[in-house]
């Protein structure tokens, strides 16, 4: 593990490779698991927050659902995650395009500048899982074989998970600790040699 501030990082995050192919995986990560994506405390509010620009890029089965105005729900493990549809894991927030690929609705309303919030840091961080600890959050590669294209296409273009999540990773800890982390990973990948 690599301790930076409050984190402690997996090495897998620096020796995994992963880049999502969403042609290859048609977004399974939305329709498939045991329960929904899981939010932060502050994720609930911007629920609330964002809900009705979010809407209308929802199918009418989702918009259905969400009228009781549960936006979230508490898992078996007693987490808020994104609600899911009984009978299966797919997420209610998730779209489908044309050709059968899941996005997130919410995602959608952000790059369509209807809101400031992309969506829950969990989704965004994906392949990494946060984990709090008493004094740390640890930061753990997930391994799912639904993402078996990514691995590959990271393979192939030789993207470590840390730099495929850039953006998430400086969205949820800043600028100033992924440099660090880079700092860290220069370090590490030298030891390996």
């Amino acid at each position: 593990m690599i301790s930076i501030d409050n984190t402690l990082i997996s090495e897998d995050i620096f020796e995994k490779k992963f880049v999502c192919d969403l042609a290859a995986c048609k977004g399974a990560c939305c329709v498939e698991g045991e329960s929904g994506a899981p939010l932060e405390e502050d994720e609930l509010e911007k629920l609330y927050e964002v809900i009705d620009h979010v809407r209308p890029y929802l199918r009418s089965e989702s918009q259905e659902r969400l009228e009781s105005g549960e936006l979230f729900e508490i898992d078996s493990d007693g987490d808020h995650v994104t609600p899911i549809f009984d009978g299966g894991a797919e997420c209610v927030y998730a779209t489908f395009d044309e050709d059968g690929t899941a996005k997130c609705g919410i995602e959608k309303a952000y790059l369509d500048g209807k809101t400031e919030w992309r969506k829950p840091i969990s989704c965004h961080l994906y392949p990494i899982r946060l984990k709090q600890l008493k004094d740390f959050i640890a930061l753990n590669y997930h391994h799912w074989p639904i993402c078996k294209p990514a691995c590959e296409c990271g393979s192939k273009l030789d993207v470590r998970v840390f730099a495929f999540l850039k953006e998430p990773l400086t969205r949820k800890f800043g600028e100033e600790w992924y440099k660090t982390l880079v700092e860290a990973f220069k370090l590490w990948e030298a030891e390996q040699s």
